[in-house]
């Protein structure tokens, strides 16, 4: 509770006050919008004091509202573009052909238009965008320096980005994060039983990459030449991982696929592939020995695995034990 005191005119005296919560109405451009806000309120009379800072929050809230309904980058994302791109306001503003001043006024609340409001957006939201904007406009700065420091700050974001990893290396980084001692054999078999199962629950693949029909089953070709060294020999685990990479969903079917298939050594797992029809479609006409390069299909696996969680009346991942289970029985 805020105690401090301002002038009422109900008691025509300072009084303290009390803030609450309310919902206000406020017209901007000729538009009416409602917003919650604040309001002060007169702690002997109970009326509505002025307090300027609540104003000045109010028609904050009021802009914000109205940001948000016409679609119009927000004044936090604004203040963030120079410390994101290591550029001043007035060199940014030369930069994109603007006043010198108009970045500034923007920083300090005045509304962007749409047009601009856009290109804002989509230079807080694409480095490479905003790279392509200062090779073109580069001798709108009037200092060689702020060009050089800029480009070297988005090239260091861009750098980032490209090393970030796809979700297949989360993934990866998530086994072995969670599993003891898996070669490069069971790694492989893992990846396509995630990419099977959360296709059966979630109805899309959760990565991009395709898996080819190897000798010992699938495989996911960068991923064995990143760790053909290992050969036969476990993985090096890995320490510390941020789980919050995945969703609930995600999450639950990985750790399903560690708990009923990386319980098995690769060679068994690759017994396993060897009886399921994506791979054995894929190389059918093939001699047993055969080296491929045959891309078995996504949508082979996808068909496969659906039919497989119907067959064993699979309602969550959980149950995907099942199926570890029978398939095992089927090589013994």
């Amino acid at each position: 509770m805020n105690r401090n005191k301002t002038f009422c005119e109900e008691c025509r005296r300072d009084v303290e006050y009390m803030v609450e919560t309310a919902t206000i109405k406020g017209k901007l451009k000729g538009e009416e919008y409602e917003y919650i806000g604040k309001k002060a309120v007169c702690m002997e009379c109970g009326g509505e004091v002025y307090v300027a800072g609540i104003e000045d929050e109010n028609l904050k809230a009021l802009y914000d509202m109205y940001r948000q309904k016409n679609d119009i980058i927000s004044q936090e994302k604004i203040l963030e573009i120079p410390q994101k791109y290591n550029i001043g306001k007035r060199p940014l503003s030369l930069l994109l052909g603007w006043g010198e001043m108009t970045f500034s006024r923007y920083c300090e609340g005045d509304m962007p238009t749409k047009q601009y409001s856009d290109i804002l957006q989509k230079i807080y939201d694409d480095p490479a965008y905003y790279l392509e904007l200062l090779e073109k406009n580069k001798d709108n700065l009037k200092s060689p320096q702020a060009y050089e420091k800029s480009k070297r700050k988005v090239q260091e974001l861009l750098g980032e980005e490209k090393n970030a990893g796809s979700k297949l290396d989360s993934i990866i980084q998530y086994l072995l994060y969670k599993c003891e001692d898996i070669t490069p054999l069971a790694l492989q078999k893992a990846l396509y039983y995630v990419q099977g199962f959360f296709y059966a629950f979630e109805g899309r693949f959760l990565f991009e990459e395709e898996c080819e029909a190897w000798v010992h089953g699938p495989v996911y070709r960068d991923v064995y030449n990143r760790y053909s060294s290992y050969r036969f020999d476990p993985i090096e685990s890995v320490e510390v991982f941020d789980e919050s990479v995945f969703t609930t969903s995600e999450k639950a079917i990985l750790d399903s696929v560690i708990k009923n298939f990386c319980c098995y050594s690769g060679k068994i797992l690759e017994e396993f592939t060897h009886l399921e029809k994506p791979w054995r479609r894929t190389r059918d006409g093939l001699p047993v020995d055969a080296h491929s390069n045959r891309v078995i299909p996504k949508e082979l696996i996808g068909e496969y695995f659906v039919a497989v969680k119907e067959k064993f009346n699979m309602l969550t991942p959980g149950d995907i034990e099942v199926y570890s289970k029978a398939i095992f029985e089927q090589i013994n």
